[in-house]
């Protein structure tokens, strides 16, 4: 437990926060862990396998309420992207369409295979209760809404005989 709350640290503490006017806080990355553990049946062998993802995604706040510049700039537009990018998988996931988007941004890349049929997905929003981010919320419940509709059908158990 404790190596992976020191792991979880490292990765809090490498995460880039800046001041905007939308935030004092505003974080300027995605936040990515993968947890793999493995639990093997003594009794007959049996291993199974499994992968928690923990993401925090960066918020999409709109630029010109920022009032950002430089690097800091450049890093909003990149999460709006990265974000978009996973609405248009969202999107194509609900849709069920034969192309979906993973490659179009690298943490939908990574995620892939979460996102994907053999998985189970929980997901939670943020939003404030600030009339000043109204159309940050709006826009965070309608992209919650559309993550709701999508079905990935039965999870499968990943497991294996004790030869692993």
């Amino acid at each position: 437990m404790n190596e992976v709350w020191d792991v979880l640290q490292t990765g809090s503490n490498a995460r880039a926060v800046e001041a905007t006017n939308a935030n004092e806080h505003s974080s300027q990355s995605h936040y990515i862990h993968c947890v793999m553990v493995k639990g093997e049946n003594l009794m007959n062998g049996e291993c199974t396998r499994s992968k928690l993802w923990l993401v925090d995604l960066a918020g999409s706040e709109r630029v010109a309420k920022m009032d950002v510049q430089g690097d800091c700039l450049k890093e909003a537009q990149n999460i709006n992207r990265s974000l978009s990018a996973l609405g248009d998988v969202i999107s194509a996931l609900a849709t069920k369409s034969l192309h979906i988007p993973f490659r179009n941004s690298k943490p939908t890349h990574l995620l892939q295979d979460s996102l994907g049929g053999d998985s189970k997905t929980l997901m939670f929003v943020q939003i404030s209760p600030s009339e000043n981010d109204l159309s940050e919320t709006l826009c965070s419940l309608n992209f919650a809404s559309r993550v709701r509709g999508i079905e990935l059908g039965p999870a499968k158990n990943n497991w294996t005989s004790a030869s692993f």
